[in-house]
């Protein structure tokens, strides 16, 4: 339940995208944040991760410290992220862990760019915070919603594929969630 020290870098990409980035080889992972939260809620699991992963955890518009938009399109949002890849000189084809809504920005992105696997987690709305250990719990908490969000599709999300699929199963084990990710090489 102690990560490892940080191995964190804090970077912005051509002032659209805020990130982090851990690693500078392996098999690129994308962790994305659900609406109201940012890149933030990925740093425990992120510590966690062996040297044979790229991660990055990007701050969707609006949140946490990538700037605001007027509107957020899931397909330009999905088409930013493939510039950041890309322009990070990831050569792999990345893993997309999606929370929450972001599974709309990782599935349009799975559709039209290279991608080794998609994996969405948590809920739609606030998550339950049972489980959760009370250190982690501030990288939980969701946040007013940017109006840019308001157009984004309604209806169902696709279902957690996570095996132990809970709201915030990268907060509830760290490092057991870290370990799955470096299966999949």
């Amino acid at each position: 339940m102690h990560p490892q020290p940080p191995r964190r870098t804090a970077h912005t990409y051509r002032d659209l995208l805020a990130y982090d980035r851990w690693g500078r080889t392996g098999r690129p992972v994308l962790l994305l944040h659900g609406l109201g939260y940012d890149r933030t809620m990925w740093w425990p699991m992120a510590a966690e991760l062996g040297d044979d992963i790229t991660a990055v955890a990007v701050d969707l518009p609006g949140h946490g410290q990538s700037p605001a938009r007027g509107r957020c399109d899931v397909d330009e949002l999905a088409e930013d992220l493939a510039m950041l890849i890309h322009g990070l000189g990831l050569r792999r084809a990345p893993v997309l862990i999606a929370h929450a809504e972001a599974a709309h920005v990782a599935g349009r992105f799975a559709a039209g760019y290279s991608t080794h696997r998609v994996i969405t987690v948590g809920c739609d709305g606030p998550g339950r915070l049972d489980g959760v250990p009370s250190p982690y719990r501030q990288f939980a908490v969701r946040r007013s919603l940017p109006d840019a969000y308001a157009d984004w599709p309604a209806g169902d999300l696709p279902r957690s594929n996570h095996p132990d699929a809970e709201d915030f199963p990268h907060l509830r084990d760290p490092a057991g969630f870290a370990a799955l990710l470096n299966t999949l090489r």
